[in-house]
């Protein structure tokens, strides 16, 4: 027993797809990882106008895609037939689009379906009737970010009910342009600047369950998640981040702030501090390792959306817009594919 655990200790593969890059022909499928704080997570007083020259850099690369990390319409849809496993998951991360979906005669399928057809045909000067159209059905979707980007691309005389799309879902939003999300003071802000249509929700929540039905267990797994927490790398970065934060309305403030948050030695000190942290912690449930697994599941299903989605559409240059903790891994898993160059943040953000 302990011969075979060292040979499967000591075995490594031969075959190493992150060495074999591609393409041969054409354009390699660009990625720019960009760790972002949770905007809602700011101070109230922080003013969303001082994003303005990070949208500028961002802008300054030319994406030609956006994903966000906001679950899909498509697997909120798959997540409500669940309910014993994801019913806090879809509270948390979904909105209900069925009254939307009611108004065009579509469900959640068929207007994910309708709103791929439109924009297969999409012309280069769509009217704005077309771009009402289109929002109605992305909010049907479960895509209401995508919905902004259109709202925000018509001209506001144009920003009005109509062509399917109501009184109601009109007026949400005009709301919703100034919700303090990164999804839509930043993605959809920039998805409209550069011409885009839609956002790519990329997110993931199939590997959520249930808290522990034990409350005991449950409080046991916390217990032991937080005292693995409280260590040295994670005081650290909980000070860097406090200072980071108060000085956001100085010059470059936010920009300092996201050139931090995007260097190198942030995504090994996100590990040490919380999932390598939790990795060790002695339980003798192996709590830690229960979380770590949850973890890695969920990043990669994230990553695997978003190959996904650079399959379709070969030569696209994408920004994805996550979490700061997620980007060590979004690069990692990124890293394996053979038809994806990583772009440095450090170079855009300068």
């Amino acid at each position: 027993m302990i011969a075979g655990a060292a040979q499967a200790q000591d075995y490594r593969p031969t075959f190493h797809p992150d060495t074999l890059k591609g393409p041969p022909i054409g354009r390699a499928n660009e990625v720019l990882v960009l760790g972002t704080p949770h905007l809602s997570g700011l101070p109230k007083t922080f003013d969303m106008a001082l994003l303005a020259p990070l949208i500028d850099r961002l802008a300054a690369w030319k994406p030609t895609g956006i994903a966000t990390e906001d679950l899909s319409g498509l697997q909120c849809d798959a997540l409500r037939r669940y309910p014993a496993r994801y019913a806090a998951t879809v509270e948390s991360y979904c909105y209900d689009p069925s009254n939307a979906g009611l108004a065009i005669g579509l469900d959640v399928p068929a207007a994910n379906a309708e709103a791929e057809r439109l924009l297969a045909a999409w012309p280069a000067q769509p009217t704005a009737a077309q771009r009402r159209r289109l929002a109605a059905v992305f909010i049907a979707a479960g895509e209401r970010n995508s919905a902004l980007v259109q709202w925000l691309r018509l001209p506001e005389a144009e920003r009005r009910a109509g062509d399917s799309l109501n009184d109601e879902q009109a007026a949400f939003l005009e709301t919703f342009k100034t919700r303090r999300n990164e999804s839509t003071v930043i993605a959809a802000v920039l998805a409209a600047r550069l011409g885009l249509e839609r956002l790519w929700s990329v997110d993931d929540h199939s590997a959520d369950a249930p808290d522990n039905s034990d409350p005991a267990g449950q409080k046991a797994f916390e217990a032991a998640i937080m005292k693995a927490w409280d260590n040295p790398v994670s005081h650290a970065r909980r000070a860097q981040d406090q200072t980071l934060r108060a000085n956001l309305d100085k010059p470059d403030g936010v920009l300092n702030l996201y050139r931090a948050y995007n260097a190198a030695e942030a995504q090994l000190m996100a590990y040490k501090g919380d999932f390598g942290a939790a990795f060790v912690e002695p339980s003798p449930e192996g709590f830690g390792r229960q979380y770590l697994g949850f973890w890695e599941t969920r990043n990669l299903r994230m990553v695997g959306n978003i190959r996904d989605v650079l399959g379709q559409h070969p030569g696209m240059r994408m920004l994805a817009i996550v979490g700061a903790s997620h980007k060590g891994y979004y690069e990692a898993y990124l890293n394996q594919m053979h038809d994806v160059r990583l772009i440095s943040a450090d170079a855009v953000l300068r």
